[in-house]
Parts: structure tokens; sequence; C-alpha cells
């Protein structure tokens, strides 16, 4: 089974936007979908909440023994995992065992690189390193601006994939109040944001 992680020790560079639109995407493709949420603001959690219940279904995962455990939904086929800030040691560990592929949002900003940088480090140290295809994705992005000209000075000197640029548009922020996502509303709405998300779709799909 498929299992994408979206992850960056970092806070605020929009995982839960990343991984409710890759969960969104998934479900409208017809698979059973689960979206998974590690972080304690549970963003995903409470977008799931507001989901209406007409669209694909999106579920979460079980928790039992009081919320020490959680198991996948029976019948799931595709996993996606929406992780906290401050992911290291055991986290990360059940994180890098879990996924086939992770996904890391960064903004064009010095502590987002620093921050990116540093968590690549971390992975390339990991035990399972090899065994997990990683991407990244430039969120909130602003076009001809000095940051995203340092944004892809620095992405040079990685040898990571860029999969794609997100721009800055509220129509994120207006679709996650309403549990929805990029594939929940008319395609003419948001035509440019789905022409910048086919590279990950591409990427997630090999």
């Amino acid at each position: 089974m498929p299992v994408i992680a979206v992850a960056n020790p970092k806070g605020g560079v929009g995982k839960s936007t990343l991984a409710t639109n890759v969960a969104g995407w998934l479900a409208r493709q017809g698979h059973a979908v689960m979206l998974g949420d590690l972080d304690r603001q549970h963003s995903a959690r409470g977008w799931l909440g507001l989901r209406p219940p007409q669209l694909p279904p999106i579920r979460g995962w079980e928790v039992l023994d009081g919320g020490d455990t959680v198991r996948l939904p029976k019948g799931t086929t595709h996993a996606v995992i929406d992780t906290p800030a401050g992911l290291h040691g055991k986290r990360l560990d059940a994180v890098m065992k879990l996924a086939d592929k992770l996904l890391i949002p960064l903004q064009p900003s010095p502590f987002d690189m620093a921050a990116t940088q540093a968590f690549l480090r971390t992975l390339a140290e990991h035990k399972r390193a090899e065994r997990l295809q990683v991407g990244l994705v430039a969120m909130r992005v602003k076009e001809h601006t000095h940051a995203t000209e340092h944004l892809h000075e620095w992405l040079d000197t990685l040898q990571r994939p860029l999969l794609a640029h997100l721009r800055d548009t509220q129509n994120y922020v207006h679709l996650a109040a309403r549990g929805l996502t990029l594939w929940d509303v008319a395609p003419g709405r948001v035509e440019r944001d789905l022409a910048q998300w086919q590279p990950i779709l591409d990427w997630l799909s090999e």
C-alpha cells in the first residue's frame, strides 16, 4: 500500500495544505484514502470533520487504547500522513518505517531553507534513507521576488528534486475552511493551481 508522508520539522510551512490536497486527489481517483494526523494541532483531523459527506471519502485512522494506538481503517488502499513540527527521534523513525514517499514543503525564507537543509541531512543519515523517495515543494511562492530568487539559488546547491512551486493564493485557505481540495471544485476556478500541481501528481504516480 502506498504511504505518502508530508514532513518538515519547521512549523507553518504548509504541511497540512499539502497533505489534505494529496489525499483529496487520491480520493478523486477512486482510492480508499486514509489521512493520518500526527500533529498536536490536529489540523488535518479538523479538516476531515469539515469535509462534506457527498464528496469522495477520506477517512482518518482509528484510535485505540485511549489514544495510544492507531490503525488503518479496513479497506484502505492509500495513506497520507501529516506530521508535526519538530519531527525527530522515535516519531521520525516511525514515519521513515511507514512511508514510501516523503514530500517536504518549504517557503522561500532563510529560516525555512535552514530548517529544511538540516532535515535533509538528518534524512540522509537515517538507516532507511535509501528506500525513501523525497521531493521538495515550494509553498506560497511569489514570483519575481528576491525571496524566490534566493530560494532558486539555494535549491541549485541541493541534490534533491524540486517538484513544484505552489503560488501564494487564498484558494487554499478558502477551500480548507470548507473541508475541500482543489479537486472538489470546478476546475475553472482553480485552473492555475491545478497546473502547478501536475508535476507533484506525476511524481506521486511513478
